[in-house]
């Protein structure tokens, strides 16, 4: 009997409709005369999945006693003895009750694999191991409840079942998931739009790599090499040369045309190392690649045509971008070049895209040859053994009675040629096979002591030894500088790959970029030097180390960047190979200085402008709105004075409590706009302290009418650090906007839980709610959404809120209230060293 398979229903959440649709696929298969059982299907108290096990025959469950209760699990031996064709088995990550066959519910089902049944299984995106921390980060919460990765992999079949997180939260609002009393706390917690909008990718994107593994294994076990265009996957062949970022982009371009695109950059080396790439520009394109969302691939090819094909075909490409050759028109007699062979070749699964370019036809240029910087005391070394050791090995030889043979003399005369090009380089070397060689016809060949050579087989061997002590000089001395140059480039290129990176996303501050010159040369200090013009004095606009020069002319290195910008170097003077990677770092430093600059005057800008719709605003809220208040309060005092008016108690009283309310409201006017005063200079400076909610909120609530609002904050909250006062004045103002915009009848909730290291207090009214649009702006001052009348306030209450809240390193945001209303949701740190309770949710979100 062989191996059952395994289908698997996989959701980004509960209540998504796994259950649902592993019962739908169940009718299905009955219906076309499977024999299907139900091993174990939980319906949670859900009337839709409950109907749908209508008509299935189910294997009865096995009951356990834990602990003085009796629970029911998946009876493994029943469903053996009934042997299924097919059997459901619910929550694969389910762990079973102590003295179950097997620990763990994926375990039961792998011993009904192998007894030839098949599975049908459902599992959330939460469950699996790999993702455990991940998923924590996210929701707060710690799944218990996991499965091996590889037991998911190793379905035959695993079908995502989908739902956008608004439509999941309807469906938890309207109470098809969870009890009524039990919704409030999901969605304010676990099933907030954040948490299963990250789900949802996650669930999403591991299902496209398991798509991904089945492709490729499906490829490579019937060898299909040709592409299959199952998404646009578009390789960019580079050279490290200019045009290489016109291609990047071309081919960005192309992959945001359709749906799932992606660049792959593809640089291609030969098997030797040797190449005329720059390295500066790699790293640049490098980064450009990055930074576009594409990635960067480096492969080795002598075969560069036949190297990129094969590149392409395995990643499953769609289209190769490359760019017209740079080769002068003479140059074709050696070939057709990179670009016509590719496209010649590519067959009709690869489309190639050959793209002009402003380098095109102006030739490549051959590298720079540069010389290895051995040192002195290596060539010194290299000199030593090149001409005094032949001499000592000369006079070693003659006083040594065992005749070697002229072969072998002339073998230990050309082991101290390569050690001289080893050490000092090709000079020593030569010197070394020359002065050998005359050692050799003065000791080693008759006859001796004379320059003359009796044997002309002596004659032959004596040049066919200077033959091959300079090659092999020449060799060696070549490998020693490739080496040296391959070492130095690398060098350089993490250099500059470091520094393109950092500075083109901003991450690099001007001192941190002087202090990384200092440290790649060894200077003792490095300024940055700027002046207004010609003949003008020279200025730091940035500095590291000590005693930095104040003119170009006193440094012992300076580095021009433009006309009247230097970088200024003390220390020691750089050799000249040194200042291109030098010039790099100038040329940044100017980019980062103008950039600081630019960030600067930008939000000097911002400050002003922001200061002047305030001027504004304000303008017209004393013009109005705070005039309003005052004319009640004038028109109640001129009726209260008037002599030939007799006003009864009741009357007097009326006007006084006029009176009254208008002084309560024009003292709230005013003490918002002191805040947003003190707020907009900066002058807010918190006191932090320990706090429990529970001494604050109900404070904050005397502005508002009695039964209005109602409280649910747990007693097991911890402490939060907040300045007190601060927050008294944030959570009044938002329940005072929110009980103003609520429905007569209908009370605002202020609730509060914990969220990780956080804490929430959420305010809940049931009113007209906010767009989505338009929920940052409400947070502006200034501000009332809506209809609201004029003499509604000035629109300052949330900005002040806000503005308190971040202050205390808290937020405020504005979110939906399921079924209508806007819900307030103020995050505020944790005290430290207060354990936090376990969160109860975790055994809810295993279905």
């Amino acid at each position: 009997m062989g191996r059952g398979k395994l289908r698997i229903y996989l959701g980004a959440a509960p209540g998504v409709g796994k259950t649902y649709a592993m019962l739908s696929e169940a009718h299905r298969r009955v219906e076309r005369g499977t024999d299907c059982v139900v091993g174990f299907v939980e319906h949670h108290g859900r009337p839709r999945t409950e109907v749908m096990l209508h008509g299935l025959e189910e294997v009865g469950r096995r009951e356990l006693s834990y602990r003085g209760a009796v629970f029911t699990e998946m009876d493994v031996d029943a469903v053996l003895a009934r042997g299924p064709a097919v059997v459901l088995v619910d929550e694969l990550a389910h762990s079973n009750v102590p003295g179950s066959r097997n620990g763990k519910r994926w375990q039961d089902v792998a011993e009904l694999l192998a007894a030839g049944i098949d599975v049908v299984s459902t599992v959330n995106i939460q469950h699996l191991e790999s993702l455990g921390d991940v998923v924590e980060s996210i929701t707060g919460v710690r799944q218990r409840e996991t499965v091996p990765d590889e037991v998911v992999r190793r379905a035959d079949q695993i079908e995502l079942v989908d739902m956008s997180p608004q439509a999941l939260r309807r469906r938890m609002a309207h109470g098809n998931i969870y009890k009524s009393d039990k919704v409030d706390a999901a969605l304010s917690n676990y099933f907030r739009p954040g948490n299963l909008t990250a789900l949802r990718e996650l669930a999403l994107l591991w299902v496209a790599d398991r798509v991904d593994e089945y492709l490729q294994a499906y490829r490579g076990e019937h060898n299909i090499r040709t592409t299959w265009q199952a998404r646009e996957r578009i390789v960019v062949g580079i050279t490290g040369g200019p045009e290489g970022r016109t291609l990047i982009r071309r081919a960005a371009r192309l992959a945001e045309k359709g749906a799932g695109g992606e660049v792959l950059a593809v640089y291609i080396s030969r098997s030797d190392g040797l190449t005329a790439a720059s390295p500066k520009e790699l790293a640049v394109q490098r980064t450009l690649v990055e930074d576009m969302g594409g990635t960067f691939h480096h492969v080795i090819g002598d075969d560069i045509p036949s190297a990129l094909l094969e590149f392409a075909r395995g990643v499953n490409a769609t289209q190769i971008v490359l760019g017209s050759s740079r080769r002068k028109a003479w140059q074709y007699v050696f070939g057709p070049g990179v670009g016509a062979t590719v496209a010649r070749e590519s067959g009709p699964d690869l489309d190639v895209h050959i793209v002009t370019h402003e380098e095109a036809a102006k030739g490549r240029g051959l590298p720079v040859a540069r010389g290895a910087r051995l040192g002195r005391p290596r060539i010194i070394w290299g000199w030593v053994v090149g001409v005094a050791g032949p001499v000592v090995l000369a006079l070693t030889l003659s006083n040594v009675d065992a005749d070697l043979g002229l072969a072998n003399d002339m073998l230990l005369f050309l082991s101290l040629t390569v050690a001289a090009a080893l050490l000092g380089g090709l000079l020593p070397a030569l010197a070394s096979a020359a002065f050998g060689s005359f050692l050799l016809n003065w000791f080693f060949t008759p006859p001796l002591h004379r320059v003359t050579i009796a044997d002309p087989k002596n004659i032959v061997a004596i040049v066919i030894f200077v033959g091959v002590a300079v090659a092999v000089a020449s060799v060696v001395d070549l490998a020693a500088r490739r080496t040296h140059q391959a070492a130095r480039l690398r060098a350089e290129s993490e250099i500059l790959s470091f520094l393109a990176g950092s500075v083109l996303r901003g991450e690099t501050t001007l001192d941190a970029l002087l202090e990384r010159v200092r440290e790649t040369f060894a200077m003792e200090s490095v300024a940055l030097l700027e002046r207004a013009g010609d003949g003008e004095p020279w200025t730091c606009a940035g500095s590291v180390g000590p005693a930095p020069v104040e003119r170009p002319e006193d440094a012992d290195v300076d580095m021009p960047v433009g006309d009247h910008m230097a970088l200024a170097l003390s220390g020691r003077v750089l050799p000249a190979e040194d200042r291109r990677v030098l010039a790099a770092f100038a040329a940044q430093a100017a980019v980062v200085l103008d950039r600081q600059r630019l960030q600067q005057e930008a939000e000097r800008a911002r400050t002003l402008a922001e200061g002047n719709r305030i001027r504004t605003a304000l303008l017209a809220a004393v013009s109005h709105d705070l005039r309003t208040p005052l004319a009640a309060i004038k028109a109640a005092v001129s009726s209260l004075r008037s002599d030939d008016v007799a006003w009864s108690d009741d009357d007097e009283a009326e006007l006084l409590a006029a009176i009254e309310e208008g002084a309560d409201r024009l003292d709230n006017l005013v003490g918002n706009l002191l805040d947003m005063s003190r707020l907009q200079t900066g002058t807010v400076q918190p006191l932090i302290r320990e706090i429990d909610l529970d001494e604050v909120v109900p404070m904050a609530l005397g502005g508002v009418p009695e039964d209005s609002v109602g409280l649910d904050i747990p007693e097991s909250l911890p402490m939060v650090r907040v300045d007190p006062g601060l927050l008294e004045r944030a959570v009044a103002n938002i329940v005072e906007n929110a009980v103003k915009y609520s429905p007569e009848g209908q009370r605002v909730l202020v609730a509060a839980s914990t969220l990780g290291d956080r804490v929430e207090l959420r305010v809940v009214d049931r009113g007209p709610g906010v767009p989505d649009d338009a929920k940052d702006r409400i947070f502006e001052p200034f501000q009332r959404y809506g209809d609201a009348p004029r003499g509604a306030g000035v629109g300052l209450g949330l900005a002040v809120a806000r503005g308190f809240a971040e202050a205390m390193s808290g937020t405020l945001a504005a979110e939906d209230t399921p079924g209508g209303g806007l819900t307030m949701v103020l995050t505020l740190t944790a005290a430290a060293g207060r354990a936090r309770p376990r969160a109860e949710l975790s055994a809810q979100v295993t279905s």
